[in-house]
């Protein structure tokens, strides 16, 4: 694969055979620095500043051969190698960036969990990813080398979650939930089922874009029995749709796992209509919902990856009409200071009068809705 020395056995001095269809030698050999990225990919100046900086204070680097191979070689403007590798540009503030965009911190009501609408919960259980992606709204944690938290040390969480049975809802997050061992993801999974007032887990993993050789038969059965589970994931674009993702999607559907996908707008990956249709006419294809076209988080360091929403807008424009109602997402700005997600619509109402409402259609048309009277 791209980017690793060979694997030898000391013991017989022989290269010992590669598996890549494991999840775990695609974790142990994910190309986490300069050199190893620098034999995978013909680099830019840009680059190269980009893990040096990395490496030194930033968002580590992380990516696993299997994304790897993906990316371009020779393109630094693939929209695969924009979201998993480093440039100078992540040094660069704006206004507007902030270090925790969404409010997580303020809003921590127990070590390890987030409380930002009366009825849910996000739980990250864990600092690590098989990539790490240049936008992630936590790059202020993740990585940071503290792994899986230990079951013990969610207690306080889980206490909490007893003693307040208004929250129905429990996100398990990260990090990647599913870099964690099977057995210890069901321990973790099986404690919140165990708290009578939770109705629904939702298992937010990146594993099927970026590591999907993780979603094995083995998994998916031994997560079963904690049903409902619901799948977040998030792919970016049609080119991360491949064979080996569209195999890890059929097995979470196949055995009774609903699937929603979760878009970010990025600078430069995705800000086109004609990407984004292909992408939500994949997913669909694959029994995913294109649940939301997220604004990216306004990540410090991530200025050059984000875009306005008027753009977002504007593609939303472009989409009503040309995508199935099932497959055309909700664009949604999460906004900053954890204030909770907003969705943002094109304007379709154009005037409103006694009893009429003038509405413009896809097509640009305007037409005139009468109220009924009374």
């Amino acid at each position: 694969m791209h980017g690793h020395l060979p694997l030898h056995d000391p013991k017989k001095g022989r290269r010992a055979p590669r598996r890549p269809a494991d999840w775990r030698w695609q974790s142990r050999n994910a190309v986490t620095d300069l050199a190893a990225l620098e034999r995978a990919l013909v680099l830019t100046d840009a680059e190269r500043e980009g893990v040096r900086r990395a490496a030194e204070a930033g968002l580590p680097l992380g990516i696993t051969p299997y994304y790897l191979s993906l990316c371009d070689k020779h393109d630094p403007a693939c929209p695969v190698r924009r979201q998993c590798v480093p440039t100078a540009a992540e040094g660069v503030e704006v206004p507007g960036d902030l270090r925790d965009p969404l409010g997580e911190e303020a809003h921590e009501v127990a070590p390890h969990l987030v409380q930002r609408y009366p009825d849910r919960v996000l739980l990250p259980a864990t600092d690590r990813c098989g990539v790490y992606c240049r936008f992630c709204t936590r790059s202020r944690i993740v990585g940071d080398g503290g792994g899986p938290v230990p079951l013990a040390r969610l207690e306080p969480a889980l206490a909490w979650l007893r003693a307040h049975p208004e929250v129905r809802d429990v996100i398990v997050s990260g990090g990647d939930p599913l870099l964690l061992a099977t057995e210890r993801l069901v321990a973790l999974l099986s404690a919140v089922r165990a708290v009578p007032s939770v109705e629904t887990i939702r298992l937010a993993t990146r594993c099927p874009v970026t590591l999907p050789q993780r979603v094995t038969s083995e998994l998916v059965r031994a997560l079963r029995p904690l049903h409902p589970i619901w799948v977040m994931t998030h792919f970016n674009h049609d080119k991360e749709l491949t064979e080996a993702s569209s195999r890890a999607l059929a097995r979470f559907v196949d055995a009774g796992f609903p699937v929603m996908n979760q878009t970010v707008l990025l600078r430069g990956v995705n800000d086109d209509a004609a990407t984004l249709e292909r992408l939500c006419r994949g997913l669909v294809k694959r029994r995913v919902r294109p649940y939301y076209l997220l604004q990216a988080d306004p990540v410090r360091g991530t200025g050059h990856l984000r875009t306005s929403i008027a753009t977002g807008v504007a593609l939303m424009a472009q989409l009503q009409g040309r995508l199935t109602g099932i497959a055309l997402p909700r664009y949604i700005v999460d906004t900053p200071g954890g204030r909770g997600k907003v969705p943002v619509l094109p304007e379709t109402v154009v005037a409103r009068g006694d009893g009429v409402t003038t509405l413009r259609t896809f097509r640009g048309e305007l037409v005139d809705y009468v109220d009924p009277p009374g």
